[in-house]
């Protein structure tokens, strides 16, 4: 089935520019969108999603209000929710293999939709800016061709990405939106910034740096944050990037070296020196049994 826009087939494009010509309406939410200040969103109610990662949703969840993501600069955030049931995916996408993403999402959305109930598949896309080397453009394009391959007819929403979401300061082209959060009560997709990105923040960022593919990281069903065994080779030769100063890492370990936010650096060093110390992952999956994280009385997730 087509990827539709206020019920008309978006027909394949070879731009986002083509895109937004030949339906000005996107563009124009685009711009309100991206004039909207960055919500800072309350832990306690929020599951974090961490780049190559997604995770989907209902409203009846107790746990979670918010599916919220950040950092993104080539990366796309990916919201996909049904109207009928409320079920709802949030995804950050980095371009790693699109093509076996995307039905990943609309499954995450269909599986836990009735498809007796009335309603439509809404998608709303964020992320990208006019980088140097067209990263974000050549994203834009896969996940939008992506989404027009799959059999369920979607409506997309929002479509802040790449030229509308772009801003030069300092001669320096940079996302005008870096986070977004979607309530899977009320199905609002805003932009949004985040004080915690937990559970397990190093673990899972040390999982996609070792480059594992596109993983769900929430059980709905049981209200549990997820994080499966995972592997990755021991590799001595990554502490060099510790004593390096901050404009090599930037050079070298980023797409968009000067469109990165401020924490970008120490994240990046954070994450290496997990891995150094914990050269294999065995010992943090004992019986080769997955990390479980629940909601706790105080609002954050806690082993379960």
């Amino acid at each position: 089935m087509p990827l539709l826009t206020q019920n008309k087939r978006i027909e394949r494009v070879n731009s986002t520019a083509e895109l937004f010509s030949k339906h000005p309406h996107l563009k124009e939410s685009a711009q309100q969108f991206v004039s909207r200040s960055p919500e800072v969103v309350d832990t306690k109610q929020l599951l974090y999603v961490q780049q190559r990662e997604f995770a989907a949703t209902t409203p009846a969840d107790n746990s979670v209000s918010i599916l919220g993501s950040d950092d993104a600069t080539t990366c796309h955030l990916v919201v996909l929710r049904h109207t009928g049931s409320g079920a709802t995916c949030l995804a950050h996408c980095d371009g790693s293999s699109t093509w076996t993403e995307v039905p990943l999402i609309v499954n995450a959305v269909t599986s836990r939709s009735n498809p007796a109930k009335e309603g439509r598949l809404e998608l709303h896309l964020v992320g990208g800016f006019d980088d140097d080397r067209s990263t974000s453009h050549s994203l834009s394009l896969s996940i939008l061709a992506a989404f027009q391959k799959q059999k369920e007819e979607i409506q997309l929403e929002t479509c802040c990405i790449t030229d509308m979401n772009d801003v030069i300061r300092d001669g320096i082209h940079r996302p005008v939106v870096y986070g977004i959060g979607v309530n899977v009560k009320t199905g609002q997709v805003f932009p949004a910034s985040f004080t915690c990105r937990g559970p397990a923040e190093e673990l899972r960022s040390a999982r996609t740096f070792s480059g594992a593919q596109m993983v769900e990281v929430y059980d709905s069903s049981r209200e549990l944050v997820k994080i499966d065994p995972c592997r990755w080779t021991p590799n001595n030769d990554m502490a060099f990037w510790l004593s390096q100063d901050d404009e090599t890492i930037l050079q070298y370990l980023s797409t968009s070296p000067h469109a990165e936010p401020p924490h970008f650096v120490h994240h990046i060093k954070s994450t290496i020196q997990f891995l150094l110390d914990h050269p294999t992952a065995d010992g943090l999956f004992p019986g080769g049994q997955p990390q479980l994280y629940r909601r706790a009385e105080d609002g954050r997730w806690k082993r379960a």
